[in-house]
């Protein structure tokens, strides 16, 4: 089983934006932090989800187990639809992604259960 948390982050709405990535598999930890360039904070979350699945699905894992704080991402995905068209793309990319899994799951969790994600996605920013 993996486990990922994904957060994203932008300085600004737009604004430089940044991915962070927390993989734990086996005792084993990961981390990314990614810097996405200038987008708003809901496609930089989008984007976080959809780099934390393209690299699960890489390690052919039998169960992913998802955990963000933001009710966006993990609303469009139980539910897969999103009202913004602007977000349509991703999440079908994401969907594809997740139907590659033999078992995933997804939850909301507050941001303070959060933090590593968080900082990861933060210290991207810098980056871009």
């Amino acid at each position: 089983m993996i486990e990922v948390n994904i957060d994203g982050a932008s300085a600004g709405n737009p604004g430089p934006s940044g991915a962070g990535i927390f993989i734990k598999e086996n005792g084993k930890i990961t981390t990314f932090s990614l810097p996405l360039g200038t987008m708003d904070n809901h496609s930089a979350e989008f984007t976080a989800c959809l780099k934390a699945l393209q690299y699960c699905t890489g390690e052919k894992p039998d169960i992913v187990w998802l955990r963000s704080d933001s009710q966006a991402v993990i609303h469009a995905i139980e539910k897969r639809f999103v009202r913004h068209s602007e977000y349509k793309p991703i999440l079908a990319a994401i969907l594809e992604e997740i139907d590659k899994l033999d078992l995933f799951f997804c939850k909301w969790i507050p941001s303070k259960e959060n933090k590593a994600a968080d900082e990861l996605a933060r210290k991207a920013i810098h980056l871009n």
